[in-house]
């Protein structure tokens, strides 16, 4: 719930502060790992008692925050930057960049105009030293560590505005001098505190300073050896300065008084090694002294003097500085007349006794007259590596009355060693005190004088014993909150103490946050001013405002005021913890309880009458207030009874004892009772102002429901324990009851009549029995009929005895259990639901003796249960005893079958399990009864199962010996293995000593240490080493950690004996320390070696390293000596570049190291439960490296000496030049420079390799990097080869010359020649372009016109479309390929002849002698592929082989289709199941691979599954625009010229196919009369270059093109008659005598060769087959020699004229006619493809996509890519594309070569606009990619818009896909002959038998199931040796 609670109001305001900063800086993305492991402490924040409301994160490191007054802005200073954040939201407002600047420390500023610098100045970070605001002028005063500590006046409404600019420059420029710019401290590490002081009266405001000297002699000044230092004379340790912004400038940071003092303090020269002062903090005070109150500045800081100076021996110090009083502002108009040093006084404070005082100063808190200072010790380090720290509280009265005596004892009365003079200080007045007879006033007790002794400095210290001690202090904030006092500590690991005191100081409680992992906190904090429930403070790289208190986490009183918070206190009227001003009302009396008034005043309420009887009338509830409650007269009060009942309450009594009279809920409102219950509890709360604030319990009972309720055991209980008292009325109202008059009268348990419990004897299972009943307080009488009820169905029986007891007759009850109890009541027999009290429910037990007694000694034991049973010895079994037995009965002997262990020591107590039978019938008969031999084995009790197991503890032996086992209950059983006494012997431990942090691993040698059955190894008798694991000669376990280091004994203790070992001793070390780790930086890649220096490592076994949130995984170190160690750092994975270093941690041994903590630190930090380690590891980026000049390639010849030079990119890593490695190939390369940013290295052997080119790679760490490639040259015999070369290319080029200048000449005479020709050819460019324009504008409208769209479509049934689609080719299985066969035409043309395959509906061919066996053997198999398993085990052992082929598995997969197209659905499962396996194969792979080809069973199933699933929709949808789409190719093609024998044409989409030629054709068109296909004449248009068989085609086309194209007559089965006049007619031939001969070839025959005209009448009819034959016959016979090309002729005559001059590519236009006139075709027939019916929506594409995204989402792959490649395999290429390919699977058509390769272009079309790759295409693609590159696109979206509107569909059920496939199966149920299909997968079966067997073999399902027995039985069948013809058919 705190939890909850936690998560409810703080996380959006530091979350949105966080989130607000992310993006600002770069450094925040790198805490977020850092911040995973650490969300429990800083998300529920509450629970550590404080809240982190806000953060804003810097991307630089922090140095100082400031608030302005009322604290509505927070102005942040860091390394180079400043912000102005809002407060209380700490949201960005504005911010300047202040660096980095070039600078040198040996310079003066730039401002200086008369500086000058021969120093080099370098970029140097600006480190904040000061940030004051003065809000008054409205300047904040900002100081940095560059230009020698130069400070600025920012705008304290706009920090990234100067407000005033110092030193002015320009017209109003002023005498500068240094010492008005050296303010603060130049070094990043000097320190500096500053503090803006108001002078009293209105005078102008001064900046008092304080800043580490850093000049020359000190450790910040540079060490190059110049005695040039600027600081010296400018620089005073305490200075006040002029810091009027508004008056003379020349004055501003000026420290004059007057023209001969300074207001400093500064320490000679001389002086200055021995005070070194570091400045903690300068805050102001007024004085504890009543009259005076003056104000003081005081100075917290430390000094480094030597013990033994007389002046300063304490090290922490307090200085105090007097500011004059009001009044002194109008005396002489300065104010301010005494110089710093006169009022200066300097004391020691020291925190806790002289011996181990915390001697240096942290952070101090000024709390009214209280001083808080945190103090650390100079000694050893604390817990985790950090000083121990100590807070202590020091009384300003008890220091302002020590400087009084300190003052007094110097010039009043003298007392040796109290106070002396600071004689180091330049302004100092005098070696010593001298007593002077003078009075000193008050105010020169306080402040001195110029004429008293200056400065001072108090000799002992001011002392106070530690409150609070933790390690790693480093800040602290106080605040006084209801009488106690609460002090903030922050830490250095980044947390936030809080501790609350009490008024004697001592802590009553603590509380912890963890703000900012691992970084130190700031030694100032400061509370918000506008509301001190919040406290700033400020961490290495966050602002952070953090709450106080988070009272919201406590939820009741008690929590709240238990937890000791003085903030939180419980606000009575609201009902919550809150802080005291959260409570509304707070001021009033009781509205809030404080934690001082403790628990016992959380408000309460108690109800006087808390029981409250439902038949009392009018009853009211009568509520006195305990607590603290405001007083409530006068409030609007009622009583609230939950479900919105309220009733009216009145106030009674006075305030100190308020009462509360309510009413009580109404009758009818009263809540149900349960069940099983007389009385219900309702809870009432007092609701005051429409608010419940307390509430409580009362009952209200009803007697008449206790007969109901407790109706078998005794009501009079349940009702006596609400103490209601209640009696029977009547015996025949039995369990009815009534309140008796009176709450004091009470009854009796005698007067409610019940059964007397008494136990029964057990009785067997099915026999009958009488029962005796007794009861008690029987009032009614012996008539009154009463029922036995044992819980069961049945009742029986009672008869009366007596008055008091009853008999249960002929009771026969049954169990098939051991044994069953059964209760026993008594009700009445006319009331059946009223039952006799049965106050302890007694029971009778039944057994069954045939359970659970396998042998004799387990039934005849059960005669101590009361059980008669009876042993068998012949059935074996246990019966019920009939009678008694006339002697015992014996047992066969006891049988030992195994006992275990076998070997024990001498000492004994070894636990021996012995496992056997009728080992003994209970307990007793054991006892004593088990040896070892003569040594005697003591049973135990708790572990005996009768006659099945006993375990003992073996006795001691004298000596080692070995014997059997016996077990002696009446007669002797005895083991078959022996059991050994050993004496086991330990010898050696190794190693023998180890860290006291444990993880040691050791082995203990000896020999039988594998004995007995337990084993410890004890450290010291108390400790046990772990993780053991032994051997008969090691035992191995990690030892414990310890307390201190020693020899402690190891003892190995056998079976909780003595020890075995004897003077064994491991020796507990010092655990080892890692001092420091070296270097401190790392790549990301990882593998730099990190060396860690120490000491101790020798005990190290093994060390593992790890970087917090960065670091994917440890890292193995190995140990080199006792003081190092080396790490590989590890690789980086969640990371920013140049974020904060991540801790790292170190697991020495296993354990994770960790330096000495106290017990203090783990008990405050538990909360945090996260280790803070000491060291961390900066993360950087990979070093860049390139050749010298960025080439990728080098050359080098062999032979030759190689030095390469390496650029490297600037790094932050600070890499040495040994963690470089360089190679060539294999080969080092040996690196002698390393600078910043070159690398040199040089091989000196010679680079052989068969390789001509190696790689140059550069190795730092992990980080391998190839930067270039060596090229090795060819040495000696590539010099003489270039020689050679270079004389011929001199040769040539003097040849050349005199070449060129005979052609130039030539050149000139062929230029006007060429320009001619160029004219010509561009105007027949002009005329192609422009007739192909013409044409791309006319044929569209032409095409259209001359299609027939009414003609029908010559769809192929079902069973044609599936064998086509199933078979494309031909397979090896069958003998011949299944085609259409020939067709001889009779005389009526167009008679159908069906097509044959093997496969449709037909007889199964086999002889009949065989027939019985193989259709039992078929039938068999059917049976076994239409099991699942098997058919999966089956497809899978197949492909496995590596000879079964693609082809096999297509066949296979067609075979299988065809086998199960009755059995859809179980298809469609087999086909899922062996997807998913290949889903499985390919996601681990290259998942986007998947369905690519067609290589697997599987792939060629689902072609075959979507090809039946999609036959419907391809018909109904697809087919017109298709078969429409390829009739406009066929007439387009035929529109232009036609290669006979090539068939390359003048139009067509295919630039193979293109006829490159101009070849003018004329059209004709002819009347043609032709007796068939339903026609008689028609006109037929042909081209005059078409040869006469083109000719015939387009007339039968004409004439059948109603007609399917399988039952057309072929071209060479008609001849063509020209009828030139009425009575001469000629046979028109493609060759005859006529035909012309040319260059010994002849020419086919073209209709312009017989020069038929246009209109001429043909006839066309059936040719005789024998002249047919003859002629053709001769035509082979005389003209061997194919004729060419069939427009010889129109080449001829173009050849001089156009060939030569018309480029060939000019007539690649025509494809984008051709383009253009199919266009609409097209665009129809995609849109068919890719658009969805709404009466009959795509089913099976909708499953199976679905059926791909779940799987994909199963296997996370979320890549929408992934899935678009993945549905587009297995529909658009799958399908559609073989079908765009084949439109002869579809249609009786004909498919010339020519439309198949025009329908390749747009299936190419169709494949590229479902891919998602963008086509990169150029000038060179080919066109047949080109052609339609426009069109891609908007293809493309259809195709998404496709697959989107397939995702939208409503999910299908896989009842309705079934559904849908079964409605398939049933429309073509009889089409195939799955026989033969089944057959023909046997072979498949056959050929690969012992394989499937040996995969039936292996599955553990087939193999259950005996599916291989099965399988062999089909082989069995099928190639029965008397069939052998069979096997074969």
């Amino acid at each position: 719930a705190a939890g909850c609670a936690a998560l409810s109001a703080p996380i959006p305001g530091w979350t949105r502060a966080l989130l607000t900063a992310l993006p600002r800086s770069p450094r925040p993305p790198a805490l977020l790992p850092l911040l995973l492991p650490l969300l429990p402490l800083l998300l529920p924040g509450r629970a550590a008692g404080l809240e982190v409301q806000r953060k804003f994160l810097s991307p630089t490191l922090t140095n100082n925050f400031a608030l302005d007054g009322p604290g509505s802005r927070v102005y942040l200073a860091a390394v180079n930057r400043l912000f102005q954040l809002s407060g209380g939201e700490l949201a960005l407002e504005a911010e300047a960049a202040v660096g980095p600047v070039l600078d040198s420390p040996l310079c003066h500023a730039p401002q200086l105009p008369q500086a000058s610098c021969e120093h080099p100045r370098v970029l140097t970070n600006n480190y904040n030293k000061i940030l004051q605001p003065d809000p008054e002028q409205g300047v904040l005063v900002v100081c940095g560590s560059i230009y020698q500590g130069l400070c600025q006046l920012r705008s304290m409404a706009n920090i990234s505005a100067v407000a005033v600019r110092f030193p002015p420059g320009g017209s109003d420029s002023v005498a500068v001098f240094p010492s008005m710019l050296n303010v603060a401290a130049n070094h990043p590490n000097a320190s500096t505190v500053g503090l803006v002081l108001r002078r009293g009266g209105g005078g102008g405001a001064r900046l008092l300073v304080a800043a580490t000297y850093t000049g020359f002699g000190s450790p910040f000044f540079p060490r190059n050896h110049s005695l040039e230092d600027h600081r010296f004379e400018n620089t005073p340790e305490i200075a006040i300065r002029a810091l009027n912004a508004r008056g003379d400038l020349a004055k501003l940071f000026t420290f004059d008084i007057n023209p001969s003092d300074d207001n400093i303090l500064k320490i000679k020269q001389g002086d200055k090694a021995r005070h070194k002062l570091s400045f903690v903090r300068a805050f102001l005070q007024h004085g504890a002294a009543p009259p005076a109150r003056r104000p003081y500045a005081y100075l917290a800081l430390n000094t480094e003097a030597n013990a033994g100076d007389k002046e300063s021996p304490a090290h922490s110090l307090l200085a105090r500085i007097c500011l004059g009083e009001p009044a002194e502002a109008t005396l002489n108009g300065s104010g301010e007349t005494k110089k710093l040093t006169e009022s200066y006084i300097q004391l020691g404070l020291r925190c806790g006794g002289a011996a181990d005082a915390f001697t240096r100063l942290v952070s101090v808190f000024p709390a009214r007259e209280l001083l808080f200072g945190v103090f650390e010790r100079a000694g050893p380090a604390g817990g985790r590596g950090r000083p121990q720290s100590a807070l202590c509280v020091f009384r300003f009265a008890e220091i302002e009355e020590t400087i009084r005596a300190a003052r007094n004892s110097c010039f009043v009365s003298p007392a040796a060693g109290m106070v002396t003079v600071l004689d180091s200080v330049v302004q100092g007045t005098g070696p010593a005190c001298e007593k002077r007879n003078i009075q000193l006033q008050p105010e020169q007790l306080d402040c001195g004088a110029a004429h008293l002794q200056h400065p001072l400095a108090i000799v002992n210290p001011v002392t106070a014993t530690p409150i609070f001690t933790h390690s790693g202090l480093t800040a602290v904030a106080v605040a006084s909150v209801n009488n106690y006092t609460v002090v903030f500590l922050g830490t250095a690991s980044g947390g936030l103490l809080k501790i609350n005191l009490d008024s004697t100081m001592k802590v009553i409680s603590r509380r912890s946050i963890l703000v900012a992992y691992g970084e130190p906190v700031h030694p100032i904090m400061q509370f918000d001013p506008s509301d001190s429930t919040y406290l700033y403070l400020m961490t290495s790289y966050q602002m952070t405002r953090v709450k106080v208190a988070a009272c919201s986490q406590y939820s009741t009183c008690t929590e709240c005021l238990a937890a000791a918070d003085a903030y939180c206190g419980w606000c009575t009227m609201e009902t919550r913890c809150s802080l005291q001003h959260e409570c509304t009302n707070f001021t009033g009396a009781n509205f809030w309880a404080s934690v001082s008034e403790g628990v016992q005043q959380c408000p309460s309420m108690t109800i006087l009458e808390p029981e409250i009887n439902i038949d009392k009338e009018n009853p009211a509830l009568i509520i006195q207030i305990n607590g603290t409650i405001p007083n409530l007269n006068g409030t609007n009060i009622s009583c609230d009874y939950g479900n919105n009942i309220y009733t009216v309450a009145r106030v009674a009594g006075d305030y100190v004892n308020q009462f509360i009279y309510c009413s009580l809920l109404p009758h009818e409102k009263y809540p149900a009772f349960p069940d099983d219950q007389d009385h219900v509890v309702v809870e009432t709360s007092l609701r005051v102002n429409n608010k419940n604030i307390i509430r409580a319990n009362f009952t209200i009972y009803d007697c008449k429901r206790i007969g109901n309720i407790y109706p078998k055991r005794a009501w009079w209980q349940g009702v006596v324990a609400l103490g209601h008292w209640v009696t029977v009325v009547g015996s025949l109202k039995l369990g009815g009851c009534q309140h008796r008059a009176g709450r004091g009268s009470s009854c009796k348990k005698i007067d409610c009549p019940q059964i007397v419990p008494a136990p029964l004897e057990p009785m067997p299972t099915g026999v009958s029995r009488n029962i005796l009943i007794s009861l008690a307080n029987a009032t009614f009488s012996k008539g009154t009929a009463l029922e036995c009820h044992f819980g069961t169905d049945g009742t029986f029986e009672a008869r009366w005895v007596n008055s008091s007891a009853v008999e249960c007759v002929h009771v026969l009850l049954h169990t098939s259990e051991k044994s069953h109890r059964f209760p026993v009541n008594l009700q009445l027999k006319d009331k059946p639901d009223r039952f006799i009290d049965s106050p302890g429910m007694m029971t009778v037990e039944v057994y069954n003796c045939a359970t659970g007694s396998a042998d004799c000694s387990q039934c005849l034991g059960r005669e101590d249960l009361g059980h008669r049973c009876l042993w068998s010895e012949t059935s074996s079994s246990c019966r019920l005893q009939t009678e008694p037995p006339q002697v015992s009965e014996v047992c066969p002997p006891p049988e030992i079958r195994k006992i275990e262990p076998l070997r024990g020591p001498l000492e004994g107590g070894t636990l021996l399990t012995i496992r056997g039978r009728n080992l003994g019938r209970r307990f007793s008969d054991i006892l004593g009864a088990v040896r070892v031999g003569g040594v005697l084995c003591a049973p135990l009790p708790d572990r005996y199962v009768v006659s099945e197991t006993v375990v003992c503890q073996t006795g001691g032996a004298p000596e080692a010996f070995s014997d059997v086992v016996t077990v002696n209950v009446s007669r002797e059983g005895r083991s078959r293995e022996r059991y050994s006494y050993v004496l086991p012997v330990v010898q050696s431990i190794a190693p023998q000593n180890g860290p006291k942090a444990g993880g040691t691993r050791v082995t203990i040698r000896g020999s039988r240490l594998d004995v007995g059955s337990e084993l410890r190894v004890l450290i010291n008798s108390s400790k046990q080493c772990t993780d053991l694991s032994r051997t008969d000669s090691t035992i191995t376990c990690t030892m414990p950690a310890v307390e201190l280091t020693t020899a402690v004994p190891v003892c190995v203790q056998f079976e909780n004996k003595s020890c075995a070992s004897h003077n064994i001793t491991f020796k507990y070390e010092k655990n080892p320390v890692i001092s420091d780790i070296n270097p401190k930086k790392s790549l990301i890649s990882g593998g730099r070696i990190i060396t860690l220096e120490g000491r101790g490592f020798g005990l190290v076994q093994n060390v593992s390293m790890a970087v917090r949130g960065i670091g994917r995984e440890h890292t193995r170190c190995k140990v080199h000596t006792d003081t190092a160690i080396t790490c590989p750092s590890p690789a980086a994975s969640n990371l920013t570049v140049g974020s904060k270093p991540a801790p790292v941690d170190f697991y020495l041994n296993g354990r994770l190291y960790s330096d000495e903590r106290s017990a203090l630190d783990e008990e405050m930090y538990s909360e945090e439960a996260s280790h803070i380690s000491k060291f961390s590891l900066s993360y950087y980026a990979d070093p860049q490296f390139s050749t010298a000049k960025k080439e990728k390639w080098i050359k080098h010849h062999p032979g030759e000496p190689l030095t390469l030079v390496i650029h490297k990119e600037p790094d932050s890593l600070g890499l040495e030049s040994n963690e470089y490695q360089v190679k060539i190939g294999l080969i080092s390369c040996e690196i002698q420079i390393v600078s910043d940013r070159v690398i040199h290295c040089s091989i000196n052997e010679s680079l052989s390799s068969s390789e001509r080119q190696l790689p140059v790679t550069i190795q730092v760490g992990k980080f391998n990097y190839t930067i270039a490639m060596l090229h090795l040259g060819g040495g000696e015999t590539a010099i003489i080869v270039s020689i050679v070369i270079c004389s011929i290319l001199l040769v040539l080029s003097v040849v050349a010359l005199f070449v060129f200048c005979t052609k130039s000449r030539r050149a000139e005479r062929y230029w006007q020649k060429t320009l001619l020709q160029m004219e010509e050819m561009e105007s027949q460019i002009r005329e192609e372009i422009r007739k192909g324009f013409a044409e791309l504008q006319t044929d569209m409208t032409d095409l259209t016109k001359e299609l027939n769209r009414s003609q029908g479509i010559p769809f192929l049934e079902y069973k044609h479309f599936v064998t086509r689609t199933f078979f494309p080719k031909c397979s090896s299985l069958y003998e011949e390929c299944y085609i259409l066969p020939s067709q001889q035409l009779s005389s009526q043309v167009g008679s159908q002849v069906q097509e044959t395959h093997p496969l449709l509906v037909g007889e199964w061919k086999i002889p009949e002698n065989c027939r019985p066996n193989m259709e039992e053997g078929i039938s068999l198999f059917s049976t076994l592929l239409n099991n699942k398993h098997f058919l999966i085990v089956f497809v899978h052992a197949l492909e496995q082989q590596k000879d079964f082929a693609v082809r096999d598995r297509c066949n296979l997969a067609s075979l299988l289709t065809i086998a199960l197209h009755g059995k859809l659905e179980y298809y469609t499962s087999i086909m899922k199941d062996l997807l998913v396996d290949l889903i499985d194969a390919s996601a681990s792979k290259n998942p986007k691979l998947m369905l690519r080809r067609t290589e697997s069973v599987v792939e060629k199933m689902l072609t075959n599954w979507m090809s039946i699933c999609m036959y419907s929709y391809l018909r109904e949808t697809v087919g017109e625009p298709f078969f429409l789409l390829i009739c406009a190719i066929k007439q387009q093609i035929n529109k232009g010229s036609i290669d006979a024998i090539t068939g390359k044409a003048r139009y067509t989409l295919n630039e193979e196919w293109l006829l490159r030629e101009n070849i003018e054709a004329k059209p004709r068109n002819l009347n043609v009369s032709f007796q068939g296909c339903g026609m008689d004449s028609l006109s037929v248009r042909a081209m005059d270059t078409d040869t006469l068989s083109q000719v015939k085609e387009k007339i039968l086309e004409a004439f059948c093109k109603n007609v399917p194209y399988s039952q057309w007559p072929r071209v060479e089965d008609v001849d063509l008659e020209w009828f030139a006049t009425s009575t001469d007619s000629y046979i028109l031939r493609d060759l005859d005598d006529t035909s012309v001969v040319e260059d010994g070839r002849k020419k086919l025959n073209t209709l312009a060769h017989y020069k038929i005209p246009e209109g001429a009448s043909l006839a066309m009819s059936l040719t005789d087959k024998k002249d047919t034959t003859l002629s053709r016959g001769n035509i082979s016979l005389l003209f061997p020699v194919l004729p060419t090309d069939e427009s010889v002729e129109h080449k001829k005559s173009h050849r001089q004229s156009h060939r030569k001059k018309v480029l060939p590519e000019i007539y690649l236009t025509r494809l984008l006619s051709t383009k253009g006139t199919l266009q609409k075709f097209l665009d129809d027939l995609f849109k068919a493809i890719l658009s969805i019916r709404d009466d009959k929506p795509p089913v099976a594409v909708k499953y199976f996509f679905d059926f791909l995204e779940e799987q994909a989402e199963k296997r996370g792959i979320t890549d929408p890519d992934t899935l678009h490649i993945w549905k587009t395999n297995s529909l658009p290429l799958r399908f559609w594309v073989n079908i765009l390919k084949n439109p002869q699977f579809v249609f009786d058509i004909d498919k010339t070569d020519h439309i198949d390769a025009c329908l390749s272009v747009i299936a190419q079309a169709f494949i590229d606009a479902c891919s998602l790759s963008d086509l990169q295409l150029g000038k060179d693609s080919p066109t047949n990619k080109l052609l339609y590159a426009k069109e891609i696109p908007e293809y493309r979206k259809i195709v998404q818009r496709y697959y989107k509107q397939i995702h939208d569909m409503p999910p299908l059920s896989e009842q309705e896909m079934n559904a849908h496939l079964a409605e398939e199966s049933r429309k073509y149920r009889n089409e195939f002959n799955t026989n033969v299909a089944m057959a023909e997968i046997y072979k498949y079966a056959k050929r690969y038998r012992s394989q499937i067997v040996a995969a039936l073999d292996a599955n553990p399902t087939t193999k259950r199931t005996q599916l291989q027995h099965k399988f062999e039985q089909v082989i069995a069948l099928m190639e029965d040796n008397i069939y052998e013809s069979c096997s074969e058919a």
